[in-house]
């Protein structure tokens, strides 16, 4: 059914001012950072199955999916940027996990040393034991390391595996029922079926979809202290797996939102893989959901702070009540990816391009090694810290999920900015970039999305289809060949040309995407009256940092004469009119008229704030007509 894939990993070369600093930072900065991490916490410690009761560092539950994203991520940046010293670390890492799998297959450092402890607990609470959920991570790690590197000993670990689950799960004689508490294990299983052509993983992970949700008290009866008439907030805690009812029955995203992406994304691979067009509808379904009616103008996803969950539609709160956290905000832009090679949809490309230019990527700062978990649309003076909501970002977590997700995501940019298939490229994502394929040598160059304009310059002469995505939010775009303006009609929302192409053949495309106020839903109630400055797919935000007043007191001017600048540090950003409130007294309730003086607002993108310490901010404004 897929009618595109990502081009390969080595395949794409990160030239921009956005994305490619941000890999760089992860192979000198993230990736270092977290394995530190890992080794100072005792995650990695963990799988020599040591640990005795009363020593510090006790093996967590979800302590191995760290060390498998940190892995995974040390897979893909020994790829782009191979370092002799880091593959020594690497090497001796998988030959630490996989000294720790157990005669049967097992391998999970927490609960194996809990049986050494006299508490032997395999699968007995599958929804938060994570144990489903940590072999899916380092089966993705297992299948980084061979496809980018070539190097068998992980996946042959996690190949006996996923060999042992298949034998504990399914429909067959002597296996029980069972699904993971939180998903992951279904796309991972997907990869492995990919990396190994064994039938078997797809199998099982289509099991996992499909037995999901058919017995909707299986969590309940699996943890048989718990009475089934639980408190309300404890059965928020159960619906947050996403298991009341089968998936292809679902009509409205729920649930915590990493699970649910992730799940999401586990369906489409299935889908795609074996053609199920209902599991594909579902799909498309809880996709329209999300973002028609559950998503931030960052591409943000996660819309309560209690449980991290989708909650209902249109309630997308900035402040502290809300959540966006990074890792769900990563899984969505993979979940896009993964729709938009099954599908072709342009769709799929513009919600992508959206999270990455802001919600995934403003949870991690410019050099790499601080990190917000929840990514709030405003922070002021108001700010209560919820979980690890934090009004700075943080070098770690004790849940550390976005940090180590990010040392696998950050190398993996690349992967998002071409679709090929035998008969066509397509430019997805026009920042500044060179693919290198058989015959397919192609350049992009220019300041996407901060300029209008880019250029495609084919390095080879081959004939193929080469086809240009016009983003959504363009009012308009325009093509020179050569030098020669020319007619193309989009074809889907792409631009196509099929040629013979001659090294050197240039394609200069000029796209209408000016600065423009953008308004919410009326029912999205905490917005109304207000408005959000984007230009093209970045969303901007004020911070006190540039402004004559604090964010709170600000209001934006309609018509608003939008200037682009740029600040110190090489900070794109945008001024434009407004006013700033001023109020004399301090009584908590008044009747007297505040005065309003125009002045010029300063905005950056939101990716990028609190970068320049701290600071209040806030993406939406009152505007004053």
């Amino acid at each position: 059914m897929n009618k595109f894939h990502s081009a390969p990993l080595t395949a794409v070369k990160l030239a921009d001012k956005f994305f490619a600093p941000r890999q760089q930072q992860s192979f000198s900065v993230t990736i270092p950072s977290a394995l530190d991490k890992c080794y100072e916490t005792g995650r990695i410690e963990a799988f020599k199955l040591s640990w005795k009761e009363g020593a510090p560092n006790r093996p967590h539950i979800f302590w191995d999916s760290d060390v498998a994203k940190v892995l995974e991520g040390m897979a893909y940046s020994l790829a782009l940027k191979p370092d002799a010293e880091l593959e020594k670390v690497y090497d001796d890492l998988v030959d630490l996990i996989a000294s720790s799998q157990q005669p049967d297959g097992y391998l999970n450092s927490a609960i194996t040393t809990n049986k050494q402890q006299g508490n032997d607990n395999r699968w007995q609470v599958l929804r938060t034991n994570h144990e489903l959920y940590c072999a899916g991570h380092l089966m993705e790690a297992a299948v980084a390391g061979f496809e980018a590197l070539g190097k068998r000993k992980l996946l042959d670990v996690m190949c006996r595996y996923a060999d042992y689950i298949d034998s504990v799960f399914g429909y067959g004689e002597g296996k029980r029922y069972g699904i993971p508490g939180h998903p992951e294990i279904e796309l991972a299983l997907v990869k492995l079926y990919r990396a190994t052509g064994n039938e078997k993983y797809l199998r099982l992970s289509k099991y996992f979809i499909d037995a999901r949700g058919t017995d909707p008290e299986f969590f309940y009866k699996e943890e048989p202290q718990m009475p089934y008439n639980v408190p309300p907030q404890y059965r928020i805690g159960i619906i947050n797996t996403i298991a009341e009812m089968p998936l292809r029955e679902q009509t409205e995203v729920y649930g915590h939102a990493v699970r649910a992406l992730y799940l999401l994304c586990g369906m489409a691979d299935v889908a795609g893989l074996t053609d199920d067009e209902t599991l594909l509808e579902a799909c498309r379904r809880l996709y329209r959901n999300i973002v028609d009616k559950r998503m931030y103008i960052t591409g943000g996803v996660g819309t309560s702070f209690d449980f991290e969950r989708f909650t209902v539609d249109y309630d997308l709160p900035n402040d502290t009540r809300g959540y966006s956290e990074s890792c769900a905000n990563m899984a969505l832009a993979l979940f896009c990816r993964r729709m938009l090679d099954i599908t072709g949809q342009r769709e799929y490309a513009d919600t992508m391009e959206r999270v990455l230019f802001n919600g995934a990527l403003s949870g991690i700062d410019l050099h790499g090694d601080h990190f917000f978990y929840p990514n709030y649309l405003e922070v002021n003076d108001n700010f209560v810290e919820y979980h690890a909501g934090r009004k700075t970002r943080q070098p770690w977590f004790n849940c550390s999920c976005c940090p180590t997700s990010y040392s696998r995501f950050l190398p993996q940019l690349g992967s998002f900015m071409w679709s090929v298939n035998d008969d066509m490229v397509r430019l997805e994502i026009p920042a500044a970039n060179k693919l290198t394929l058989p015959g397919r040598m192609i350049e992009v160059s220019g300041n996407y999305p901060f300029e209008d304009k880019f250029t495609v310059k084919i390095n080879s002469g081959e004939k193929f289809k080469l086809a240009v995505r016009i983003p959504g939010f363009a009012q308009s775009a325009s093509f020179m060949l050569n030098g020669e303006k020319i007619n193309m009609p989009a074809i889907d929302g792409y631009a196509e040309f099929d040629r013979q192409w001659h090294e050197g053949d240039e394609i200069i495309c000029h796209l209408d995407m000016p600065f423009e106020f953008i308004r919410s839903h009326r029912k999205v109630t905490m917005n109304r009256g207000k408005v959000a400055v984007m230009r093209g797919p970045v969303v901007y935000c004020c911070e006190n940092t540039d402004n004559p007043c604090d964010v709170s007191a600000l209001f934006a001017a309609s018509g608003s004469g939008f200037t682009a600048v740029e600040l110190p540090g090489g900070y794109p950003a945008v001024k434009f009119n407004g006013f700033m409130e001023k109020l004399d007294g301090e009584e908590l309730y008044t009747n007297k008229v505040p005065e309003y003086v125009p002045c010029r607002i300063t905005a950056i993108p939101y990716a990028l704030w609190q970068n320049r310490g701290e600071t209040n901010m806030s993406v939406w404004l009152p505007e004053m007509l």
